[in-house]
């Protein structure tokens, strides 16, 4: 293609191309300065005007150009227009940029592995979420036993009665108290107990029972073991069972208050246990 005007002056091009030649560079690195592709800055340089995108975008490619090499923008971008006026249409349709430099775009080695790393991210959160679904109840099963861990766990066995304390029936203060000790209308003992003396109910007493002011100051002991206390502390007590078994079962509950005529409470009658037959 002649690169010269009818007038003999030389085409944008070719003042392009020997700019470029002075300064030693190639249409590659001009290329790589710019980020046009080579072929469009080869398409500059021959005048080949259909070859090029829409005359905006030449323009600016050739302003690009005349910065790398050291021309004047302005002069280029006015020659260009001059050139391209009567030779295409300005509305071309623009074409779509192509990378210049392959180095510049993302590896596919990485665009697969970005892929798959998304694959294994999807699935792991469909996963959780059909965990998340399951019923929060179920129970899970012991691997050793076979049912389920949150089941009942079997009821202990009830332990069978402790069997009764056996022995003599021995009545300790630990502080100074009376007692009354009764087997039916035999009085066996009563006075006061000093600190630290004992009394032993006779093994032949059929129906031994105490009667006291300050139940809470004394031991009562059946063989070895301790009975449990005969009545709260402060409270007098009458009728108490000294019979080894009724001992250590403990006192029996107090029976309810009656009211007597006139709306005055009746006193509840003492409420002994019944002693061994």
């Amino acid at each position: 293609m002649d690169e010269t005007e009818p007038n003999g002056e030389m085409t944008v091009g070719q003042s392009l191309r020997e700019a470029r030649e002075a300064k030693g560079l190639s249409i590659e690195e001009i290329a790589a300065t710019t980020r046009i592709p080579t072929r469009h800055l080869k398409s500059l340089e021959d005048s080949e005007w259909d070859k090029l995108p829409a005359a905006t975008y030449s323009v600016g490619f050739a302003k690009n150009y005349a910065v790398a090499i050291g021309l004047d923008r302005d002069e280029i971008s006015e020659r260009l227009r001059a050139e391209m006026g009567g030779s295409r249409n300005y509305t071309a349709s623009p074409e779509v940029f192509e990378t210049v430099d392959p180095a510049r775009t993302m590896p596919k080695g990485l665009v697969f592995g970005a892929l798959g790393l998304l694959v294994i991210v999807v699935l792991g959160l469909m996963w959780l979420n059909n965990r998340s679904l399951e019923p929060a109840n179920a129970p899970a099963v012991s691997e050793a036993t076979g049912t389920p861990s949150d089941a009942p766990a079997p009821a202990a066995p009830v332990a069978a009665p402790v069997a009764a304390a056996s022995g003599p029936v021995v009545l300790t203060a630990n502080e100074p108290v009376w007692i009354q000790v009764k087997d039916g209308a035999t009085t066996l003992k009563m006075g006061e107990l000093g600190a630290g003396q004992s009394y032993e109910v006779p093994a032949t007493a059929k129906a031994p029972q105490l009667t006291t002011g300050k139940p809470e100051a004394l031991r009562i002991a059946v063989g070895t073991a301790d009975a449990p206390a005969v009545g709260p502390a402060g409270k007098t007590v009458t009728g108490i069972s000294l019979l080894g078994a009724d001992l250590m079962r403990g006192p029996a509950p107090a029976a309810p208050v009656q009211s007597g005529q006139g709306g005055t409470p009746a006193t509840a009658a003492p409420q002994a246990t019944p002693a061994a037959q």
